[in-house]
């Protein structure tokens, strides 16, 4: 391997690892399951979680420590782990700014045990228990770590599929490297569920027999479990006696914009993933000393992921395991599980290895560490996640003080800015009708439904057959309404700002987010399962309940092959999207990134909704006015591009991003304080980092609904930060209660029509405690 060189001071700091847990089926802690890894033992056993008589197999990865009673199995998992990584680290959290330690959390399925018990009683009593269902939405799981142990930073949870828990990594990664956190709580968590295991035995994807990845390949196992990490910069950790168990070098993220559920067998994308994180990193292939691999057992990723390989490193491989074999496919957690592996292989001086290989060496001429582990002592190692849509994420971790032979690629080198917005909410089914909607004070949301046990109430839904008439109809039959939303908002932004080109289009990222994700994907699939078990199981349905799946639509349609990362968190999922986007583009690792909002909410959602206090029984919406606010269907795309990018393009430039500011509180599963503290934080942070004062703001984009508490809580967020008397425009009042989209809609309102000269405050609010903000200055 080639030998570290001197890497030049960089003003971004290095991100150390100074904490660790774990559970899986391989062990209920760290030591347990790392003894079982590296010894070749199995953690894959009989599920007896739920019947699976009807599946393909009922081999599972499964934690076999009871958890305790009343708390969703993916919450109870996540709590150990945490537990166990901040004890390791020696942190005392008494004893550092709650305001500046950050959750980043990936999961793919959340908490569906609770959700689908709930869903499960629906369809077959006819009753909602409203907060059941409130408490399980994905959205939740970084609301319940914030509460359970007192966390006050930046929230965000992130769900692109399997590879949701190694884009958080990146997610902490860029909070870290830009000073928006001290410390990070980062990892990811995923229960064994019926809707997956039901989905990938109506895919064909399981294996009848334990999983043999990157040997016989005959088919995925399941598994369940979390992995959490406490990162902090290096200076921090050396400041305060902790150890450096490893650093978290680089990450990078593709799309290959290819197939809904298959990757591109060419490995192009996953390569350059790869690629793009050991160049983060300031690395190259030559310095990687050990692979820790997707390696899922199916045909497919079997024989892509070596492609890959051989694309990026040529003949000249490093040793590259699955410890999949082992633990099962932990979904959304596989991503920090493995680099929870990855940190003990450095740290201990053992390379993982691949078991199950049922005596097949592979056929792809790896080296996969089979049956035992390996003394080694690798300084540099790759973790590789990668998901449906075609996402594709990769990890480097490091020794401590490993260097590379020239500088990372961490510090922002570009301004960014908007060159693009459009929007449609409820029956403004686009920009123009957005826009006029708003110029002539006429409501979107224009209809009523009646809701069982409360009554006719106002929602505004959008029309899917008008989204659908720009898309390709063989495309359009296989996506969802969230898809749908997504892609008709990219191409409302296109037919208003003009089309990329081909060579454009494939350097171009995506980073979706949505409030609640694909409500109706998830319950109509397990309607099925409910009613008819397998038979019932659709698989068309299923590659549609990952949240990411509208991304992954999206990228196909406009073959999009650059950065992408997919977000879950309520109302504040505009802003924490543009802030990622922002970010990445500022630090040279995107050229233009689009963003993508959207949410959509189908008869079950809106009942959810109005059982609950704050719900409005009357289109009249008066913001500050405690009329109740109104549930609307709503997508947005934004463009963000660096300058130079926008002008060797020809584009017109809209707004430059300015400054952003994320806090949360521990108030607890879908509440939030009214006395607005946490939300004044987030308006002055992000005031800080625009370098601006309160008086220079000159049109603040409202959060104000109609809601009471939620406008008497932001009333006093405004108070605090200086912001009271400044004009405010309060979209909600006419388009509603979007969630998801509800920051990036305010900004299509910002930036269209007759925008105020002055710099733009976008302020967004999600229950369970968690506020984001952002700056913007409109261009003339």
């Amino acid at each position: 391997m080639t030998p570290p060189g001197t890497t030049p001071p960089d003003s971004t700091p290095s991100v150390a690892l100074t904490g660790l847990g774990l559970i899986t089926g391989a062990g209920d802690d760290l030591e347990k399951g790392w003894s079982s890894i590296a010894a070749g033992t199995t953690g894959i056993r009989t599920n007896t979680l739920f019947d699976t008589s009807e599946l393909l197999t009922d081999w599972a990865g499964m934690v076999t420590a009871e958890q305790p009673a009343g708390l969703d199995r993916c919450y109870a998992l996540a709590s150990t782990a945490i537990r166990e990584a901040l004890h390791g680290s020696g942190l005392d959290l008494g004893t550092v700014d709650r305001d500046r330690v950050a959750v980043v959390v990936g999961s793919s399925l959340g908490a569906m045990p609770t959700l689908e018990d709930a869903h499960r009683t629906w369809v077959r009593d006819g009753r909602l228990d409203a907060e059941r269902a409130v408490a399980s939405q994905l959205p939740c799981v970084g609301d319940h770590i914030a509460a359970e142990f007192d966390l006050r930073g930046p929230r965000v949870v992130l769900s692109n599929a399997c590879a949701a828990s190694a884009v958080a990594l990146g997610y902490a990664a860029e909070l870290l490297w830009k000073g928006d956190a001290d410390i990070v709580v980062c990892g990811g968590v995923d229960p064994l569920a019926e809707l997956s295991a039901y989905g990938f035995s109506a895919l064909g994807a399981l294996d009848g027999e334990p999983c043999s990845p990157l040997s016989a390949s005959t088919g995925l196992t399941l598994g369940e479990g979390a992995g959490f990490m406490v990162l902090e910069t290096v200076e921090r950790a050396a400041a305060r006696g902790a150890r450096v168990l490893a650093e978290l070098g680089g990450y990078g993220l593709s799309c290959d914009g290819y197939h809904q559920t298959a990757p591109d067998p060419s490995g192009k994308g996953a390569a350059a993933a790869m690629a793009q994180a050991l160049d983060t990193a300031g690395l190259a292939p030559g310095d990687v000393d050990y692979l820790n691999l997707h390696g899922t057992g199916t045909p497919a990723n079997d024989a892509s992921e070596p492609k890959a390989l051989k694309l990026l490193f040529g003949q000249e491989i490093p040793p590259a395991s699955s410890t999949k074999s082992i633990l099962g496919h932990t979904l959304g957690a596989a991503g920090a599980v493995e680099a929870v592996v990855s940190t003990l292989a450095i740290d201990r001086g053992t390379l993982p290895p691949t078991v199950n290989t049922r005596g097949v060496a592979s056929p792809f001429g790896l080296d996969i560490v089979p049956d035992t582990g390996r003394a080694a002592r690798p300084g540099v190692v790759v973790s590789n996640s990668f998901a449906f849509g075609g996402n594709n994420a990769s990890v480097v971790l490091t020794r401590p003080g490993r260097t590379g032979s020239r500088p990372p690629r961490r510090e922002a080198v570009h301004e960014v800015v908007v060159s693009g917005v459009a929007g449609l909410a409820g029956a403004a089914g686009g920009t123009e009708a957005l826009v006029a909607a708003l110029a002539e004070g006429r409501p979107c949301f224009e209809t009523s439904e009646e809701v069982a046990g409360v009554g006719e109430v106002p929602v505004g839904r959008i029309d899917l057959k008008a989204a659908a008439r720009g898309v390709n109809p063989s495309r359009a039959r296989r996506m969802d309404p969230l898809g749908l939303l997504a892609a008709a908002a990219v191409g409302d932004l296109y037919a208003r700002h003009g089309k990329p080109s081909r060579a454009e289009a494939e350097s171009t990222g995506i980073v979706f987010a949505t409030g609640y994700g694909p409500v109706t994907s998830v319950l109509r699939f397990h309607r099925g399962v409910v009613e008819s078990g397998i038979t019932g199981a659709n698989p068309s349905l299923f590659a549609n309940t990952v949240v990411n799946a509208a991304a992954g639509h999206v990228a196909m349609l406009h073959r999009y092959r650059g950065y992408t990362a997919t977000l879950a968190v309520g109302g504040t999922s505009s802003v924490l999207a543009l802030q990622l986007a922002a970010r990445v583009i500022a630090r040279g690792a995107a050229e233009r990134i689009m963003v993508v909002v959207a949410d959509e909410f189908p008869e079950q959602a809106l009942a959810t909704q109005a059982a609950l206090p704050g719900y409005a029984r009357s289109a009249r919406i008066v913001p500050g006015g405690r009329t109740g606010t109104v549930l609307t269907e709503g997508a947005a795309a934004i463009l963000l591009e660096s300058r130079e990018a926008a002008q060797a393009r020809g584009a017109n430039v809209l707004a430059r991003v300015r400054g952003f500011g994320a806090c949360g509180e521990p108030a607890g599963i879908g509440r939030i304080a009214r006395d607005g503290a946490a939300w004044g934080r987030s308006l002055r942070t992000a005031l800080a980092d625009a370098e601006l004062d309160p008086a220079d703001i000159a049109t603040v984009v409202s959060a104000a609904s109609g809601h009471p508490l939620v406008d008497l809580a932001q009333r006093a967020a405004l108070r605090g930060a200086g912001l009271d008397g400044r004009p405010a425009l309060t979209p909600k009042a006419l388009i509603g209660e979007t969630y998801g989209s509800a920051g990036a809609l305010g900004l299509v309102a910002a930036l269209t029509g007759a925008p105020a000269p002055g710099p733009v405050l976008l302020s967004s609010f999600a229950f369970g405690g968690s506020y984001a903000a952002a700056v913007l200055e409109p261009e003339a």
